[in-house]
């Protein structure tokens, strides 16, 4: 079986080069299940239904999502759908899914999102202690879990990495747009990567012009 996992799609250009890439990506490679994170998918901020069902309709299976889950309002019309999954350790009692289970080539696969506590202002509840909790509910009929870690510190990544190391299959990260290009196998078998990058161009800054970003930062002496 062969997973595709997306990092943050970044606004239109990068829904523009998913459109693109995504049917010859995975024609030529055979691609079983995608897992893309669209947290940034409207504008850069949050996603909408129409684009929600756009990714479906590309061939993404599962979305996943981050401190931008709450961008745009109209969320709230399709944040209990199964293929839509916000972080697990979002306070109790918020609408959504922390995780989801899905069958694909006789295999189920599961995936979770979670969201660090690292400089991300979000309240969040301890995800270490979440995940355990998740994983140790669905290990006994989940052949594969697979991870999204939406967080901004390397090290909070990587401690993750080896919490996780023989009770996860893969961990992915998330949110920092920057390939770290330091994917590895772990000692007990997970597979590790701190940031899978994301789907845009490099003239475009999160999602801002790169002019407005060059000229701005000069003259910021807060």
């Amino acid at each position: 079986m062969k997973i595709l996992a997306i990092g943050d799609i970044v606004g239109e250009i990068g829904l523009k080069k998913l459109r693109e890439l995504l049917p010859k990506i995975k024609d030529e490679n055979k691609i079983d299940f995608i897992i893309a994170n669209g947290e940034n998918s409207a504008e850069g901020m949050g996603i909408t239904e129409y684009i929600f069902k756009e990714l479906l309709a590309l061939g993404v299976n599962v979305i996943t999502m981050g401190n931008h889950t709450w961008g745009k309002k109209e969320i709230f019309n399709f944040i209990s759908h199964n293929q839509l999954v916000r972080p697990a350790n979002y306070p109790e009692g918020v609408l959504g899914n922390g995780y989801g289970i899905y069958e694909c080539c006789g295999k189920k696969i599961a995936v979770i999102n979670l969201i660090g506590r690292v400089d991300i202002n979000v309240l969040s509840e301890n995800p270490f202690i979440t995940v355990e909790r998740i994983i140790k509910e669905i290990k006994e009929y989940a052949n594969i879990i697979v991870v999204d870690f939406h967080a901004e510190a390397t090290a909070e990544k990587l401690a993750m990495a080896y919490f996780l190391d023989g009770k996860a299959t893969v961990l992915f990260g998330t949110h920092t747009h920057v390939q770290t290009a330091d994917e590895k196998i772990l000692p007990k078998g997970m597979g590790y990567i701190t940031d899978i990058r994301n789907d845009r161009t490099e003239k475009f800054c999160h999602r801002y012009e790169y002019r407005g970003i060059y000229k701005t930062i000069p003259n910021n002496t807060s």
